[in-house]
């Protein structure tokens, strides 16, 4: 990696981990998902998977650089696969969130078991209040596959950094990849929480709407970036 820039060194890193601490929290799904990084002072260059390679085996030289075409950059990549489907979400939201830095999209059981249901995420844990009205929705088409897509995922998305594909899994995206980590956490994890709830069969506790927009208030405060950089140099040590 000697002729990449500090930062898409970094960069490669600080990806490469995050794939592996997806890994680590079982949120794969075998080949079939994804996560890109922007490469910091480049003309919208992104780094996602090489399609094939597992989460928790993912190292900085398996990652692919791409353009908002799809077309690798480096040469030593031009013969790589990546993710069809993957390419077009990540694309369309790298081109147009500029303030985004990383994006994650996941395809696990309690992530889509909460897409495939009508009032989607409810607000019934704390941490699914972190997204109370911070959250998109973006009805399902099929795979991926159509670039016209791209125009309708960014306008579903809109300002905010999460949001749950109907029918089909959860995106969560982030300022840094600390961030993005931190985001699809707590998303996975309020989904779980979700689904648990629901299986028990008893009637579901709803805290005031005071208390929900307090509590995401709480969650969205001006801190943000610095709890997430902590928890993420705390996750960090699971996979060293």
């Amino acid at each position: 990696m000697t002729h990449f820039t500090d930062a898409e060194i970094q960069t490669r890193r600080d990806l490469a981990s995050l794939y592996r601490l997806v890994a680590h929290f079982k949120m794969t799904d075998l080949i079939d998902t994804h996560i890109s990084a922007r490469i910091p002072g480049t003309p919208d260059h992104f780094l996602i998977n090489r399609y094939g390679v597992l989460f928790h085996e993912m190292r900085p030289e398996d990652l692919v650089k791409i353009d908002p075409t799809g077309a690798a950059v480096e040469a030593k990549d031009t013969t790589e696969r990546v993710n069809a489907a993957g390419f077009t979400i990540h694309s369309a939201v790298h081109m147009a969130r500029h303030d985004l830095a990383c994006v994650i999209h996941t395809h696990t059981a309690d992530g889509i078991g909460v897409s495939c249901q009508e009032e989607g995420l409810l607000p019934i844990s704390q941490h699914a209040l972190k997204f109370y009205g911070h959250l998109a929705y973006h009805d399902y088409e099929g795979i991926a596959l159509d670039l016209d897509e791209r125009d309708r995922l960014v306008a579903s998305l809109g300002p905010h950094r999460a949001m749950i594909l109907r029918n089909h899994g959860l995106l969560a995206a982030g300022r840094t990849i600390a961030e993005a980590f931190l985001n699809i956490y707590f998303l996975e994890r309020a989904c779980q929480a979700q689904t648990k709830a629901l299986s028990g069969g008893q009637k579901i506790i709803y805290p005031p709407v005071a208390v929900r927009e307090r509590t995401a208030d709480q969650f969205n405060r001006e801190d943000g970036l610095e709890h997430a950089q902590m928890a993420w140099e705390s996750a960090l040590r699971l996979i060293a």
